[in-house]
């Protein structure tokens, strides 16, 4: 049971002034379901406005606060898609347009009647010969709104909604906060200089605190860490099972290649763990191309040779397929039965597969979510191996271990190479193990940057490749235009450039982004695969677990929008095969510098980790963390900076915390469980005894 003192926050957003199923959906978006979520949907920034009597007054690009009279609306030809523009004109009267775009266009038409003088709130710019305020910030019939509010908090928002409606839910939200009950050591407070946790939201939605912030950032860490180390401690109070493999499996493979010092250390580790009767709880982190799947399999086979069942699970079923073929092709020469289990098993044969499982006919069973369903029985499972373990909440991972008569061990795998300073903010409850080295004979890819001025020569160049027998990859940052938006004109967009390169290569192009529906997507996946398709148009759905050999040539649009670890990650889907690889990079023709240094970096060097590492200094403290990219942030709040000064401090807390009161019973323990709550990391206090 949440503690009761919660419960205020807990309500729904429809409790709230004003929210209707309407609302509600729009809300949904940005993750705001709950009261407690307004509290930390914090300002992405501030704005300092200044009142005027006159557009003469103001400096372009300023922030104002003035009062105008429509003269005109202007409809765009084009309904839906153009600019909504409202022509209105200051006391001496001097013009300006106030412009809309989309479905905003409704909301000027109502807010700004002809004739009828309005306060308008919003940024001044020049466009042309035309003074324009694009998507004001409010509209009022009085000034008495916004003369008070001088430092305005500026929120991200989703279609449908306003900043003056986000402002008085949040202000709503505040109203509802109850006083808490103080998780942090009474002395940290005077050395940090941090105000309460009331005190806090409150001013973090007011204007810059650097201190509200970092109090609020450091929560967000005390309650990750606290969270993984519960996870870590339930999973050692479970009963496990030692597993001792006796090497009869292992000696049966035929690899072939030797395999690198970094498997073999790793193999060790796992062997270690997997001796032991506590539960392993371990991570192996590998480059692109490091040979995790092998030492996945080390580790499968040592289940198997204590008479144990392991199981692999995928977050998608195309990664799930090849993990399969590979699996079963490496596997053949011991005997064992590997099969795959996902949602499109059916009828006779998943009854017949599930039957197997049940008997222990079945070694190792590769799947996706499908094989922790309550349907899903195995003899005795005996290891657990997760790949993309971000993919996968806690939540889930729990189920699948909870299929073992004893709690299985658990290898969590990722082939996305962290810096050091945030394994610990993404995997704190896990032992590392890191495939630092390469396999020796893999051939480097070759990496050159063009400017997108020659992408007519690229399109020949990809027509030569695949006319040579090889298939390539075409990589776009975005599935569409963004209606209305001043930087959508210059951003490739998949589905324009698959309907170009498709009059160029025909049935030859297919493509695959997270909008088209799965069964498509993975129809297009599986053609390209198996060699029908020869050009595949893709956003970053293909970033990771994509094993094609035959593809050759990886075209990356717009390189300069990705990040380092991104763009390392896209280009390690080719290089796969024995054929000798290219990566492309086309460019905008203004790069910054940071961009610059970025397309250089991944130029020169092919070690993920090393870019990881300089990706994180890239992107610098003003920017949130990597996984945020990919629409996974594993924080709301606290940022890179945030992360890499405060996350040392709150683990170390959190760790001491759970050495003098691991069942959080204490006056502060109490206090915890409510913190756990507030950052939606709940599933801890479910892990407590008797929580």
């Amino acid at each position: 049971m949440r503690p009761d003192i919660l419960n205020p926050l807990f309500a729904e957003t429809q409790t709230l002034d004003g929210v209707g199923p309407k609302l509600a959906k729009p809300l949904e978006k940005l993750g705001l379901t709950r009261v407690r979520d307004f509290l930390y949907h914090l300002p992405e920034r501030f704005v300092t406005r200044r009142a005027i009597t006159n557009l003469d007054e103001a400096g372009e690009g300023e922030q104002v606060i003035v009062a105008l009279t429509p003269t005109e609306h202007r409809a765009s030809r084009n309904p839906g898609r153009g600019p909504f523009q409202v022509l209105a004109q200051d006391e001496i009267g001097n013009i300006c347009a106030i412009t809309y775009f989309g479905r905003a266009s409704y909301t000027g038409k109502k807010q700004l009647p002809v004739g009828e003088k309005r306060w308008v709130a919003g940024r001044l710019d020049r466009y042309g010969d035309m003074l324009q305020i694009v998507h004001p910030d409010h509209v009022e019939e009085t000034s008495d709104a916004n003369m008070g509010r001088m430092t305005e908090p500026v929120y991200r928002l989703s279609e449908g909604l306003t900043q003056p409606r986000i402002l008085s839910l949040v202000e709503q939200s505040l109203a509802k906060a109850p006083p808490l009950p103080e998780w942090i050591e009474p002395g940290q407070f005077e050395k940090e200089g941090w105000p309460d946790w009331e005190e806090a939201v409150r001013e973090a939605h007011k204007g810059p605190n650097e201190a509200a912030r970092n109090r609020l950032a450091y929560d967000e860490l005390l309650a990750n860490s606290l969270a993984l180390l519960l996870v870590k401690a339930d999973s050692r109070r479970r009963k496990g099972q030692a597993l001792k493999g006796d090497g009869s499996l292992r000696a049966k493979l035929d690899l072939p290649f030797e395999m690198t010092g970094a498997q073999k250390r790793s193999v060790s580790e796992i062997e270690g763990d997997m001796q032991q009767e506590a539960p392993m709880l371990r991570l192996l982190q590998g480059d692109v191309g490091a040979g995790k799947t092998v030492v996945a399999l080390q580790a499968m086979l040592i289940a198997n040779e204590a008479g144990k069942q392991a199981a692999l699970l995928a977050p998608t079923e195309i990664l799930a397929r090849q993990h399969y073929e590979t699996l079963r092709k490496m596997a053949a020469p011991t005997g064992i039965e590997v099969a795959l289990l996902t949602g499109r098993a059916k009828g006779r044969e998943r009854e017949g597969l599930l039957m197997s499982l049940m008997q222990g006919d079945i070694d190792i069973l590769v799947g996706t979510h499908a094989i922790f369903q309550d349907s899903v029985a195995y003899k005795d499972l005996g290891l657990v191996v997760i790949d993309e373990q971000h993919r996968f909440g806690v939540a889930q991972r729990l189920a699948l271990a909870g299929k073992g008569r004893r709690s299985p061990h658990t290898l969590a795998m990722t082939a996305t190479p962290i810096p050091r300073s945030l394994t610990l903010a993404q995997y704190g409850e896990m032992d590392v193990s890191r495939l630092d080295e390469l396999p020796p004979g893999r051939q480097a890819i070759e990496t050159l940057v063009f400017p997108q001025g020659r992408l007519d020569e690229m399109i020949a160049a990809v027509g030569r490749h695949l006319a040579s027998g090889s298939q390539a990859y075409w990589v776009c940052p975005m599935v569409r235009e963004a209606s209305g938006s001043f930087e959508s004109t210059d951003i490739a967009a998949a589905e324009a450039r698959y309907a170009q390169l498709a009059e160029h290569f025909g049935d030859q192009v297919v493509m695959v982004h997270g909008q088209l529906h799965p069964d498509i997507k993975d129809a297009n996946m599986q053609a390209f695969a198996s060699g029908k398709a020869k050009l595949l148009i893709a956003t970053t759905v293909i970033e990771v677990g994509v094993d094609v050999p035959s593809a050759t040539l990886m075209v990356i649009e717009q390189a300069e929008r990705f990040g380092l670890a991104q763009l390392h990650q896209l280009r390690g889907r080719v290089g796969r095969g024995s054929e000798k690889s290219r990566c492309v990079l086309l460019r905008g023709d203004e790069l910054s510098e940071t961009g610059k240094k970025r397309l250089t970096f991944v130029k020169e060097s092919q070690d993920g980790f090393y870019l990881a590492e300089k990706d994180l200094e890239l992107r610098g403290g003003g920017e949130l963390l990597g996984t945020r990219q990919s629409g996974d942030a594993a924080f709301r709040i606290a940022d890179l900076e945030q992360v890499q000064k405060l996350l040392p401090a709150a683990h170390a807390d959190a760790r001491l915390l759970m050495e003098r009161d691991g069942g959080l019973t204490s006056k502060r323990g109490e206090a915890a469980r409510i913190l756990l709550y507030l950052f939606e990391r709940d599933w801890g206090v479910q892990l407590l005894r008797g929580g």
